[in-house]
């Protein structure tokens, strides 16, 4: 097992050794504090073009299965853990986290200090990163090369991991409601949420047209999650401002929060480190709940939330906002049927707190087909 070093564009360096597979990769230094759930993590299209620290010192204990993965394919750009569990230990494994790793071409590094790693980022904030692990480069050239990489910011991601032919999720039993999903990376957990309570959900290609959306008739559209920078979604603004123009009940999460809030006229900024993991502390405004949630985002919405605002679309309010920092985790606008929310309800591998938000939006649909 070789050397390895993780190195920040800001000159610090961590060394470690080489695990999954060997060679150089680049992206942005995150890190995500679930202490389950590394599958899904990894498959989440979200996080394209990131290097993934996970805080939970040991992963992998669990292994490797089919079942759990909310994409096709590994999306990290590169993964760090601190001590790869030795032994895989669950009935449902199919293999080891390193083999799989190492299969996909992920490079990823083993044994750095990453609580030091977090608290770095917390204090100095998401920055570029390179792992290294067959390189003969001094120090001083594997932070230029790091240098040289691409930040997160001004990203433009979604036409990488959006689906590039449209396919449908039949409903499960009595078909209730058609459903256009906007595919700008979603997970597979969420169409399969919304088939389980009667909704046949046609998933569609990012840059689809109203033309094309409308055409399927639909009851209700879904922007999903998706990586990168919101401000070069120009277009899927666009997008959702006919849409909006046509009373149509929409639900965003994620990416798709940030969207539908560009649509309504609020910007978006960077935030220093993000919000990553299964247990970020949520409440709900309208009913004063704390909901514990899944979060991948390293964006978020200048929206007001001290009450209600004003956009071209009527009256709006701030649903929902994170306990830990304030940011706007949650909006819904008063005089046309959307809304959106900063998290992951369908929230692979959990929690389940906000599986309610697929029913909010089954019933805003069902408001909306009475009144026609």
């Amino acid at each position: 097992m070789s050397k390895a070093f993780l190195v920040l564009d800001d000159g610090r360096i961590f060394e470690g050794k080489s695990w999954g597979a060997v060679g150089t990769t680049f992206g942005e230094a995150v890190f995500s504090t679930g202490m389950s759930g590394y599958q899904e993590t990894l498959t989440d299209p979200s996080y394209h073009k990131q290097v993934v620290a996970m805080t939970a010192p040991q992963i992998g204990n669990t292994g490797w299965n089919s079942e759990d993965n909310e994409s096709k394919k590994i999306w990290v750009a590169g993964f760090v853990v601190r001590n790869p569990s030795p032994v895989t230990s669950n009935w449902r494994s199919e293999g080891d986290l390193e083999g799989e790793l190492t299969t996909q071409g992920i490079v990823s590094i083993q044994g750095v200090d990453t609580r030091a790693l977090t608290r770095h980022l917390r204090k100095r904030g998401a920055m570029r990163v390179g792992i290294f692990s067959d390189q003969k480069m001094n120090r001083e050239e594997m932070v230029v090369e790091v240098r040289k990489s691409a930040p997160m910011a001004g990203s433009f991601l979604v036409a990488d991991v959006s689906t590039k032919k449209p396919y449908v999720i039949k409903a499960k039993g009595e078909k209730r409601f058609v459903v256009a999903a906007i595919d700008l990376g979603i997970k597979s957990a969420t169409p399969r949420a919304l088939s389980d309570r009667g909704v046949e959900v046609h998933v569609l290609p990012y840059n689809s047209s109203v033309e094309q959306i409308l055409a399927l008739k639909p009851d209700g559209v879904f922007i999903s999650n998706g990586p990168g920078d919101p401000s070069t979604m120009v277009e899927a603004v666009e997008t959702v401002r006919s849409l909006l123009d046509k009373h149509m009940p929409i639900f965003g999460i994620c990416f798709g929060h940030q969207i539908l809030g560009r649509a309504l006229g609020f910007a978006t900024y960077k935030l220093q480190f993000g919000h990553r993991g299964i247990n970020q502390p949520v409440m709900d405004l309208t009913t004063r709940k704390v909901e514990i949630t899944a979060h991948n985002h390293g964006f978020a919405l200048e929206a007001p939330t001290g009450g209600k605002f004003t956009t071209v679309y009527g009256a709006g309010q701030v649903t929902h906002i994170c306990l830990n920092d304030g940011v706007v985790e949650g909006l819904a606008l008063l005089d046309r049927p959307a809304f959106s929310v900063q998290y992951h309800p369908e929230a692979a591998a959990g929690p389940h707190d906000a599986t309610y938000l697929f029913d909010r939006f089954l019933d805003l649909m069902a408001r909306e087909k009475a009144k026609n």
